[in-house]
């Protein structure tokens, strides 16, 4: 079967990508908005399967599930998840969430159908009603959940897929097959077992019959932090992505390394210099087109970007702040009152995330950016989206998170150093757009947040907008000042 095709965005390249964030901040209802606008709007694909199940469990009380769920292809498929997880008029007070599967590399039917779904849900509504760009953003570190979480956004009709935080190097394949339903699979990290035997598979048919409908196959971006990575995926062609987005330190969510030996700065920071600064004229040499990330987010920063030989500029945290995300309004009103104060501040904290990456955080008092009600949450590690398979002593996989309790990471030969500071980013991101679990005691999940570190551009959308703006506005502001960047033409990806 011939591969198939790749998919422009437009007749034009966006010059804006607005961020894949968290669990949902990047929700559909921000994409959507980015994209009526011609720009390329992300929703972010980390652990959908758990915010479709969440939602439905709340009630679906504006009926959007159900709605996109009705025009998913095989109706079988979506009534087997509404009967499992819907409850009409929502969870009764207090009520804990009923648990999804957890990813394994196998992966039971009903696992792969949530995730699929769920996947498909989101893009479907987000590109619902328009015809502007739709992309979906995922973790490299979440490998698991990628085959069925990218095949269902296929099925929606997603325009780009956006990968980062690891070497996307399967992906492209991986989005050849998916595109034409053949049945594939993807390699998995699993530490110990350098043999690389290991894959997590998918079989379009299997899961929904042999007559499918036309799919495309979507633009792929891998976001990189370096020269060195983008050129090693451009010497290949089974693993060259169809552009970059080059993301530097200030970028929020996770950030590479630094480079060289670990440097710390008096409050507990990795210290970053210019060995960690992407030499964009290499990236620009590759002939691919790419965006600029950390610390673009302006008006001059579009203007830059372009001059420096970029497409545009990816832009999270001011979309992120903006009243069309999902991060909840009593959360967003306190970090807008402190940009406005000028109190706010993002760290990148070395320890939170579970995956070893520099990860920031923003400093909110009675959130887990604070180390006392950090230390005082018990360690738990019940919904596993970054937990990693690996090798026992007696061959089989297991699956182990820094988060988990010390005395079970020791167990399965993990050292107790590398649990110090983590975070339970799973339960803490999805706290933060809403759906965050309630434990038996009652207790709720604590919320954690993640920005970049640069709040020039939130603090001059303040001044313009002092009680918030909309994610129309950030466009206005960003686009109108940088009108005289002309738009590109879409350069040819093969």
């Amino acid at each position: 079967m011939p591969t198939a095709p790749h998919r422009p965005l437009r007749t034009a390249l966006p010059r804006i990508i607005q961020g894949g964030m968290g669990v949902a901040v990047s929700s559909w209802r921000l994409a959507s908005a980015v994209a009526r606008r011609g720009q390329l709007g992300v929703v972010s694909g980390t652990a959908l399967d758990l915010v479709l199940a969440r939602r439905l469990q709340d009630g679906d009380v504006d009926g959007h599930v159900r709605r996109a769920l009705a025009a998913f292809p095989v109706p079988a498929v979506a009534a087997r998840v509404l009967a499992r997880y819907l409850r009409p008029g929502g969870r009764a007070p207090g009520a804990s969430y009923t648990p999804v599967p957890r990813l394994g590399l196998r992966q039971s039917r009903a696992a792969q159908e949530l995730t699929m779904l769920a996947n498909f849900v989101e893009v479907w509504l987000a590109k619902e009603g328009h015809r502007g760009p739709v992309g979906i953003n995922y973790l490299e570190k979440i490998q698991m959940a990628t085959p069925a979480a990218a095949y269902g956004a296929i099925l929606a009709g997603v325009d780009a897929v956006l990968m980062g935080a690891g070497i996307p190097r399967h992906l492209p394949r991986l989005l050849d097959d998916l595109a034409a339903h053949r049945r594939t699979r993807l390699p998995i990290d699993v530490a110990g077992d350098p043999s690389g035997e290991h894959a997590v598979e998918i079989d379009p048919s299997e899961l929904l019959g042999p007559d499918l409908p036309p799919a495309e196959r979507p633009m792929f971006l891998a976001i990189v932090s370096s020269e060195a990575l983008a050129g090693y995926l451009c010497r290949d062609e089974a693993i060259r992505p169809d552009g970059f987005v080059v993301e530097g330190p200030p970028a929020g969510g996770h950030n590479a390394p630094p480079r060289g030996r670990p440097v710390f700065d008096d409050r507990g920071q990795p210290v970053f210099g210019p060995r960690d600064d992407a030499d964009v004229a290499k990236i620009a040499a590759l002939g691919l087109p790419f965006w600029l990330a950390g610390a673009f987010g302006t008006p001059e920063g579009v203007v830059a970007a372009a001059e420096g030989g970029a497409v545009g500029v990816q832009v999270g945290t001011v979309f992120a702040l903006s009243s069309d995300s999902g991060m909840t309004d009593e959360i967003r009103g306190r970090l807008l009152e402190g940009v406005r104060d000028g109190t706010l501040e993002v760290l990148t904290d070395a320890q939170a995330s579970p995956t070893g990456f520099p990860f920031k955080v923003a400093q909110l008092e009675g959130t887990l950016s604070d180390r006392e009600v950090r230390e005082a949450r018990p360690r738990l590690c019940d919904l596993g989206y970054l937990r990693t398979p690996f090798l026992k002593d007696d061959g089989k996989v297991g699956y182990r998170c820094p988060a988990e309790p010390v005395a079970v990471w020791e167990r399965k030969g993990g050292d107790a150093a590398d649990t110090e500071g983590r975070v339970c980013l799973c339960n803490a991101l999805t706290a933060t757009i809403g759906l965050g679990q309630i434990r038996p005691d009652g207790t709720p999940e604590e919320v954690v947040v993640t920005l970049g570190a640069d709040l020039t551009s939130a603090r001059r959308l303040a001044d313009r907008h002092p009680e918030g703006w909309t994610a129309d506005q950030v466009l206005d502001w960003m686009l109108g000042e940088g009108a005289g960047v002309a738009d590109r033409d879409v350069v040819a990806v093969a």
